[in-house]
Protein backbone atom coordinates (compact mmCIF):
# COMPACT_ATOMS: atom_id res chain seq x y z
CA UNK A 1 0.00 0.00 0.00
CA UNK A 2 1.42 3.20 -0.94
CA UNK A 3 2.19 6.10 1.83
CA UNK A 4 -0.42 8.58 2.33
CA UNK A 5 0.80 11.91 1.23
CA UNK A 6 0.77 14.97 3.04
CA UNK A 7 -2.21 16.82 2.56
CA UNK A 8 -0.56 20.15 2.43
CA UNK A 9 3.06 21.40 2.80
CA UNK A 10 4.38 22.31 6.60
CA UNK A 11 6.94 24.02 5.28
CA UNK A 12 10.11 24.27 6.46
CA UNK A 13 11.29 24.43 10.47
CA UNK A 14 12.08 28.05 11.52
CA UNK A 15 15.11 28.52 13.30
CA UNK A 16 15.50 29.29 17.27
CA UNK A 17 17.94 31.83 18.73
CA UNK A 18 20.20 28.81 18.63
CA UNK A 19 20.08 27.24 15.56
CA UNK A 20 21.19 31.37 14.52
CA UNK A 21 24.19 31.24 16.50
CA UNK A 22 25.45 27.78 15.37
CA UNK A 23 24.44 29.05 11.82
CA UNK A 24 26.22 32.15 12.33
CA UNK A 25 29.40 30.84 14.20
CA UNK A 26 30.05 28.48 11.09
CA UNK A 27 29.69 30.46 7.97
CA UNK A 28 28.71 33.93 8.85
CA UNK A 29 25.35 35.93 8.08
CA UNK A 30 25.88 34.43 5.00
CA UNK A 31 24.85 31.28 6.41
CA UNK A 32 21.00 32.87 7.44
CA UNK A 33 19.76 31.58 3.28
CA UNK A 34 16.42 32.28 4.96
CA UNK A 35 16.52 35.98 5.57
CA UNK A 36 14.48 38.33 3.52
CA UNK A 37 16.10 41.63 2.12
CA UNK A 38 13.60 43.92 2.50
CA UNK A 39 13.16 47.64 0.80
CA UNK A 40 14.74 49.24 3.18
CA UNK A 41 17.57 46.92 2.38
CA UNK A 42 17.96 45.32 5.77
CA UNK A 43 17.41 41.46 6.47
CA UNK A 44 15.08 40.01 8.35
CA UNK A 45 14.76 36.34 9.51
CA UNK A 46 12.14 34.80 10.86
CA UNK A 47 12.50 32.69 13.84
CA UNK A 48 10.62 30.68 16.56
CA UNK A 49 10.85 31.40 20.36
CA UNK A 50 10.45 29.25 23.35
CA UNK A 51 9.34 31.49 25.49
CA UNK A 52 7.96 35.36 25.43
CA UNK A 53 8.22 36.30 29.00
CA UNK A 54 11.60 36.82 30.30
CA UNK A 55 12.75 37.33 33.75
CA UNK A 56 14.94 40.16 34.40
CA UNK A 57 16.84 41.42 38.08
CA UNK A 58 18.10 44.59 39.23
CA UNK A 59 14.89 46.60 37.51
CA UNK A 60 11.83 48.51 38.21
CA UNK A 61 10.22 45.66 36.27
CA UNK A 62 10.37 41.72 36.33
CA UNK A 63 9.54 40.20 33.12
CA UNK A 64 10.53 41.79 29.33
CA UNK A 65 8.89 41.00 26.56
CA UNK A 66 10.69 41.55 23.06
CA UNK A 67 9.06 40.45 19.59
CA UNK A 68 11.74 40.89 17.55
CA UNK A 69 15.98 41.49 18.04
CA UNK A 70 17.76 43.43 16.30
CA UNK A 71 16.64 47.25 15.30
CA UNK A 72 16.70 49.46 12.24
CA UNK A 73 16.66 52.70 14.73
CA UNK A 74 20.38 52.00 14.48
CA UNK A 75 21.14 53.95 17.62
CA UNK A 76 24.49 54.64 18.52
CA UNK A 77 24.17 54.57 22.13
CA UNK A 78 22.00 52.01 22.33
CA UNK A 79 23.16 49.31 24.96
CA UNK A 80 20.98 46.73 23.25
CA UNK A 81 24.03 46.43 20.94
CA UNK A 82 26.09 44.40 23.13
CA UNK A 83 23.23 41.23 22.99
CA UNK A 84 24.08 40.63 19.26
CA UNK A 85 27.18 38.85 20.61
CA UNK A 86 24.84 36.30 22.08
CA UNK A 87 23.93 35.20 18.62
CA UNK A 88 27.82 35.44 17.46
CA UNK A 89 27.09 38.21 15.56
CA UNK A 90 28.85 42.00 16.10
CA UNK A 91 27.17 44.73 17.54
CA UNK A 92 28.18 47.46 14.75
CA UNK A 93 26.34 47.19 11.37
CA UNK A 94 25.09 43.72 11.98
CA UNK A 95 22.82 45.34 14.79
CA UNK A 96 20.46 47.20 12.65
CA UNK A 97 20.47 45.41 9.17
CA UNK A 98 19.82 42.17 10.44
CA UNK A 99 16.63 41.95 12.33
CA UNK A 100 15.20 38.85 13.98
CA UNK A 101 11.27 37.95 14.13
CA UNK A 102 9.88 35.58 16.51
CA UNK A 103 6.90 34.41 14.18
CA UNK A 104 5.44 32.15 16.97
CA UNK A 105 5.85 34.88 19.99
CA UNK A 106 2.04 35.62 20.36
CA UNK A 107 1.30 32.08 20.48
CA UNK A 108 3.82 31.35 23.43
CA UNK A 109 2.80 34.85 25.30
CA UNK A 110 -0.74 33.76 25.12
CA UNK A 111 -0.08 30.43 26.64
CA UNK A 112 2.43 31.73 29.22
CA UNK A 113 -0.67 34.09 30.57
CA UNK A 114 -2.96 31.40 30.70
CA UNK A 115 -0.98 29.42 33.19
CA UNK A 116 -1.98 28.68 36.54
CA UNK A 117 1.39 30.42 37.86
CA UNK A 118 1.07 33.65 35.58
CA UNK A 119 0.17 35.96 38.85
CA UNK A 120 0.00 39.32 36.25
CA UNK A 121 2.81 40.92 37.00
CA UNK A 122 3.90 44.07 34.94
CA UNK A 123 5.56 43.16 31.64
CA UNK A 124 7.91 45.76 29.79
CA UNK A 125 7.24 45.79 25.72
CA UNK A 126 10.53 46.89 24.28
CA UNK A 127 13.28 46.51 26.53
CA UNK A 128 15.74 45.28 24.41
CA UNK A 129 14.85 46.37 20.94
CA UNK A 130 12.08 49.02 19.43
CA UNK A 131 8.78 47.24 19.47
CA UNK A 132 7.49 49.60 16.87
CA UNK A 133 10.67 49.82 14.46
CA UNK A 134 8.95 49.74 10.80
CA UNK A 135 8.98 45.89 10.25
CA UNK A 136 5.85 46.11 13.19
CA UNK A 137 3.78 47.83 10.11
CA UNK A 138 4.07 44.11 8.38
CA UNK A 139 3.96 41.78 11.18
CA UNK A 140 1.66 43.30 13.28
CA UNK A 141 3.42 41.35 16.47
CA UNK A 142 3.87 44.12 19.26
CA UNK A 143 -0.03 44.86 18.40
CA UNK A 144 -1.34 41.11 18.55
CA UNK A 145 0.75 41.23 21.97
CA UNK A 146 -0.95 44.32 23.44
CA UNK A 147 -4.55 42.30 22.50
CA UNK A 148 -2.90 39.09 24.43
CA UNK A 149 -1.85 40.91 27.49
CA UNK A 150 -5.34 42.71 27.37
CA UNK A 151 -6.79 39.38 27.42
CA UNK A 152 -4.73 37.84 29.95
CA UNK A 153 -5.33 40.74 32.40
CA UNK A 154 -1.66 42.20 32.51
CA UNK A 155 -0.86 45.48 32.96
CA UNK A 156 1.79 46.34 30.26
CA UNK A 157 4.97 49.69 30.03
CA UNK A 158 5.68 50.06 26.75
CA UNK A 159 9.11 51.89 25.62
CA UNK A 160 9.77 52.86 21.86
CA UNK A 161 10.74 55.32 19.20
CA UNK A 162 7.98 54.56 17.32
CA UNK A 163 5.23 56.68 16.30
CA UNK A 164 3.57 53.47 14.70
CA UNK A 165 2.65 53.26 18.43
CA UNK A 166 -0.63 55.79 17.72
CA UNK A 167 -1.73 52.86 15.38
CA UNK A 168 -2.84 50.74 18.79
CA UNK A 169 -4.73 53.43 20.42
CA UNK A 170 -8.03 51.63 20.46
CA UNK A 171 -6.48 48.11 22.35
CA UNK A 172 -3.88 51.01 24.37
CA UNK A 173 -7.31 52.51 25.68
CA UNK A 174 -9.13 49.38 26.67
CA UNK A 175 -5.63 48.26 28.63
CA UNK A 176 -5.69 51.80 30.45
CA UNK A 177 -9.48 51.07 31.33
CA UNK A 178 -8.50 47.40 32.06
CA UNK A 179 -5.21 46.11 33.73
CA UNK A 180 -2.94 48.96 32.90
CA UNK A 181 -1.04 50.80 30.25
CA UNK A 182 2.15 53.42 30.40
CA UNK A 183 3.90 54.58 27.39
CA UNK A 184 7.59 55.95 27.18
CA UNK A 185 8.15 57.79 23.97
CA UNK A 186 12.29 58.08 23.87
CA UNK A 187 12.98 61.40 23.07
CA UNK A 188 16.62 62.16 24.12
CA UNK A 189 16.77 65.73 22.38
CA UNK A 190 15.16 67.63 19.95
CA UNK A 191 18.25 68.96 18.73
CA UNK A 192 18.01 68.42 15.04
CA UNK A 193 22.05 67.82 14.53
CA UNK A 194 21.71 65.83 17.98
CA UNK A 195 19.45 63.30 16.28
CA UNK A 196 20.86 62.94 12.75
CA UNK A 197 24.22 62.28 14.49
CA UNK A 198 23.33 60.08 16.92
CA UNK A 199 19.84 58.41 15.80
CA UNK A 200 19.87 57.85 12.11
CA UNK A 201 16.67 55.21 11.75
CA UNK A 202 14.43 56.94 13.95
CA UNK A 203 11.38 59.06 13.14
CA UNK A 204 12.29 62.81 13.72
CA UNK A 205 11.87 64.12 17.33
CA UNK A 206 8.93 66.30 17.21
CA UNK A 207 7.23 63.48 15.29
CA UNK A 208 7.40 61.17 18.28
CA UNK A 209 6.30 64.13 20.34
CA UNK A 210 3.14 64.47 18.07
CA UNK A 211 2.86 60.70 19.28
CA UNK A 212 2.78 61.55 23.00
CA UNK A 213 0.05 64.16 22.83
CA UNK A 214 -2.02 61.98 20.61
CA UNK A 215 -2.00 59.35 23.04
CA UNK A 216 -2.23 61.81 25.97
CA UNK A 217 -5.21 63.25 24.25
CA UNK A 218 -6.79 59.85 23.87
CA UNK A 219 -6.52 58.92 27.87
CA UNK A 220 -3.70 57.08 27.57
CA UNK A 221 -1.02 57.12 30.31
CA UNK A 222 2.35 58.50 28.03
CA UNK A 223 4.90 60.66 28.82
CA UNK A 224 9.05 60.93 27.44
CA UNK A 225 12.41 59.49 28.29
CA UNK A 226 15.00 61.83 27.79
CA UNK A 227 17.27 58.32 27.53
CA UNK A 228 20.63 58.74 26.70
CA UNK A 229 21.72 62.29 27.97
CA UNK A 230 24.90 62.18 25.23
CA UNK A 231 27.82 63.76 26.88
CA UNK A 232 28.92 66.80 24.35
CA UNK A 233 25.91 66.07 22.18
CA UNK A 234 22.89 66.79 24.07
CA UNK A 235 23.80 67.92 27.63
CA UNK A 236 24.12 71.42 26.84
CA UNK A 237 21.95 73.61 28.92
CA UNK A 238 20.06 74.90 25.88
CA UNK A 239 19.46 72.03 24.27
CA UNK A 240 18.26 70.22 27.28
CA UNK A 241 15.79 73.51 27.68
CA UNK A 242 14.56 73.36 23.96
CA UNK A 243 13.95 69.54 25.04
CA UNK A 244 12.25 69.81 28.21
CA UNK A 245 9.90 72.54 26.96
CA UNK A 246 8.81 70.78 23.94
CA UNK A 247 8.23 67.64 26.05
CA UNK A 248 6.14 69.92 27.82
CA UNK A 249 4.31 71.30 25.26
CA UNK A 250 3.12 68.28 23.79
CA UNK A 251 1.48 67.67 26.97
CA UNK A 252 3.44 64.74 28.36
CA UNK A 253 2.59 63.11 32.08
CA UNK A 254 5.91 62.47 32.95
CA UNK A 255 9.48 62.92 31.96
CA UNK A 256 12.51 60.75 33.22
CA UNK A 257 16.25 60.41 31.96
CA UNK A 258 19.57 58.99 32.44
CA UNK A 259 22.99 59.79 31.54
CA UNK A 260 24.43 57.62 29.06
CA UNK A 261 26.09 54.58 30.02
CA UNK A 262 29.18 52.35 28.16
CA UNK A 263 29.91 48.37 28.41
CA UNK A 264 30.17 45.66 26.10
CA UNK A 265 29.75 45.97 22.09
CA UNK A 266 27.76 48.90 22.98
CA UNK A 267 31.21 51.05 24.30
CA UNK A 268 33.03 49.23 21.62
CA UNK A 269 30.55 50.47 18.86
CA UNK A 270 30.07 54.05 20.08
CA UNK A 271 33.61 54.43 20.57
CA UNK A 272 34.13 53.06 17.30
CA UNK A 273 31.58 55.70 15.70
CA UNK A 274 33.44 58.80 17.78
CA UNK A 275 36.50 57.40 16.10
CA UNK A 276 35.10 58.18 12.55
CA UNK A 277 32.73 60.89 13.19
CA UNK A 278 34.00 63.21 15.90
CA UNK A 279 37.54 61.90 17.06
CA UNK A 280 38.12 65.02 19.31
CA UNK A 281 35.52 63.41 21.71
CA UNK A 282 37.73 60.54 21.93
CA UNK A 283 40.17 61.10 24.75
CA UNK A 284 38.01 62.85 26.47
CA UNK A 285 35.16 60.05 26.32
CA UNK A 286 37.86 57.37 27.29
CA UNK A 287 38.74 59.67 30.41
CA UNK A 288 35.27 60.16 31.51
CA UNK A 289 34.21 56.49 30.76
CA UNK A 290 36.80 54.09 32.79
CA UNK A 291 33.91 52.26 33.94
CA UNK A 292 30.63 51.84 32.73
CA UNK A 293 29.09 54.73 34.35
CA UNK A 294 30.06 58.53 33.86
CA UNK A 295 31.03 59.97 36.98
CA UNK A 296 28.73 60.55 40.35
CA UNK A 297 29.80 64.29 40.45
CA UNK A 298 29.00 64.73 36.09
CA UNK A 299 25.24 62.64 36.54
CA UNK A 300 24.40 64.39 39.57
CA UNK A 301 25.02 67.74 38.17
CA UNK A 302 23.23 67.11 35.49
CA UNK A 303 20.13 65.74 37.38
CA UNK A 304 20.22 68.79 39.02
CA UNK A 305 19.64 71.16 35.69
CA UNK A 306 16.66 68.49 34.75
CA UNK A 307 15.11 68.67 37.96
CA UNK A 308 15.40 72.51 37.64
CA UNK A 309 13.73 72.31 34.25
CA UNK A 310 11.14 70.07 35.21
CA UNK A 311 10.18 72.93 38.24
CA UNK A 312 9.87 75.69 35.12
CA UNK A 313 7.72 73.64 32.87
CA UNK A 314 5.50 72.27 35.24
CA UNK A 315 6.45 68.39 34.24
CA UNK A 316 6.97 68.04 38.36
CA UNK A 317 3.38 68.76 38.86
CA UNK A 318 1.91 66.21 36.45
CA UNK A 319 1.40 62.49 37.16
CA UNK A 320 4.03 60.62 36.24
CA UNK A 321 5.98 57.01 37.06
CA UNK A 322 8.51 57.16 39.61
CA UNK A 323 10.29 54.51 37.95
CA UNK A 324 11.37 56.27 34.77
CA UNK A 325 13.74 58.45 37.31
CA UNK A 326 15.11 55.43 38.99
CA UNK A 327 16.34 52.67 36.38
CA UNK A 328 20.20 53.98 35.67
CA UNK A 329 21.96 56.93 36.46
CA UNK A 330 21.23 60.44 35.07
CA UNK A 331 22.79 63.25 33.46
CA UNK A 332 22.03 66.60 33.21
CA UNK A 333 24.56 69.62 32.99
CA UNK A 334 23.85 73.82 31.93
CA UNK A 335 26.36 74.54 29.17
CA UNK A 336 26.41 77.09 26.81
CA UNK A 337 24.09 77.08 23.52
CA UNK A 338 26.01 76.65 20.34
CA UNK A 339 26.87 74.13 17.90
CA UNK A 340 25.59 70.62 19.18
CA UNK A 341 29.20 68.99 18.49
CA UNK A 342 30.88 72.17 20.69
CA UNK A 343 33.45 70.38 22.75
CA UNK A 344 33.22 72.54 25.81
CA UNK A 345 29.62 71.19 26.65
CA UNK A 346 31.72 67.58 27.51
CA UNK A 347 31.95 68.54 30.78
Amino acid sequence: MENSPLLFDLGPRLLTSRDVANRVKEGGVAALTEAQRRADQTKYQEIRCRSALNRVRGMPFEWTLNPYRGCTHACHYCFARRYQTQFELGSDDEFSSLIFVKTNFVDVLQRELASPKWTRQLAALGTATDPYQPIEGHYKISRRTLQALLEGRTPVGIVTKGPMIVRDIDVLQDLTAGPGATVYLSVPSVDEDVWRALEPGTAHPMQRLRAVRLLVDAGIQAGVLMNPLVPGFSTAPAKLEMTMKAIADHGARFVGSNVLFLEGGTRDHFMKFLGAEFPAFVDQYERMYPRKYAPNEYRAQVQKTIATLKRKYGLNDRKRQEAADESTPSDTAPASAGHVMSQGALF
